[in-house]
């Protein structure tokens, strides 16, 4: 059994990645799994400030959810990430999660596999590229880990537009591997 956290960075309830990671998840469970979703919607993920403060505390000096986001994530095994696809990038609600979570760089963690799940109203199979490129340059700094699966649904564009996509039984057997 492993320990899963899957971050869902749309701050829209119910969107198309969000019900991507909703699958991820039950996918997960059903191999018997411990699961646990992180939605970001609510949560207050303010800017880092590049103080370096995290490095000497080994958590961020900022007061919001952040180290609580960041303490469950150092302990699980598996760390899966949902995100929209805006411009051709993360969400700036991930890469805003991404850079305050410095404050792992010096700590002790125990993912190993790293999954992308991304959904976008474009549909070429290059538009989640710049995602993937941002999400490595994180999983770089944690050499014990690796990218270990991509998702990705273009062709929506609404909330629900995935309802019947196969992409959602994808996103399960996904999470059935973990």
């Amino acid at each position: 059994m492993k320990k899963v956290i899957v971050i869902s960075t749309s701050l829209r309830r119910g969107s198309n990645s969000d019900m991507l990671a909703d699958k991820f998840v039950e996918g997960a469970k059903s191999t018997g799994n411990e699961v646990e979703k992180i939605s970001l919607v609510g949560k207050e993920i303010q800017f880092c400030k590049g103080c370096f403060g995290c490095q000497k505390l080994g958590k961020c000096v900022i007061k919001d959810d952040v180290n609580d986001i960041m303490a469950k994530v150092l302990e699980a095994d598996v760390v899966c990430w949902a995100t929209p696809i805006y411009y051709y990038e993360m969400s700036g609600q991930m890469k805003t999660l991404i850079d305050r979570m410095n404050a792992m760089y010096s700590q002790d963690y125990k993912f190993r596999d790293v999954y992308l799940l991304t959904t976008a109203a474009e549909e070429e199979e290059e538009t989640p590229k710049r995602a993937e490129i941002g999400l490595t340059g994180w999983i770089d700094c944690y050499p014990k880990s690796r990218l270990a699966g991509t998702l990705f649904c273009g062709g929506v564009n609404e909330a629900r537009e995935i309802m019947g996509n196969p992409k959602l039984q994808e996103a399960f057997e996904l999470g059935e591997k973990v």
